[in-house]
């Protein structure tokens, strides 16, 4: 059963509680199975989803939690995707 992971570390240590909202729009959303561990979110589902289409809905959870100005979705080398916190840019 192909799976993929999304590392939610860095959201967790920040807001623990928007972790079960995401699994929750995850699942509703794909219609599949939302493992949460420790490190992440594993998506399981019977057909291959796109991950292109998954960063989209991560995108789309973040702007819905008004969280689209603190994180943002990247794409790992080992083929993860991962909610990671922005660098803020001090204006000097």
């Amino acid at each position: 059963m192909p799976s993929i992971v999304i590392e939610i570390s860095e959201l967790r240590s920040r807001y623990e509680e928007k972790v079960k909202a995401l699994s929750e729009f995850l699942g509703n959303k794909l219609r599949v199975k939302i493992d949460i561990s420790e490190r992440g979110l594993r998506v399981e589902s019977e057909k291959a989803i796109p991950r292109d289409y998954l960063r989209v809905l991560l995108r789309k959870f973040l702007h819905r939690e008004d969280l689209k100005e603190e994180f943002r979705v990247i794409s790992s080398p080992e083929g993860t995707l991962v909610i990671k916190e922005r660098k803020l840019i001090s204006e000097e």
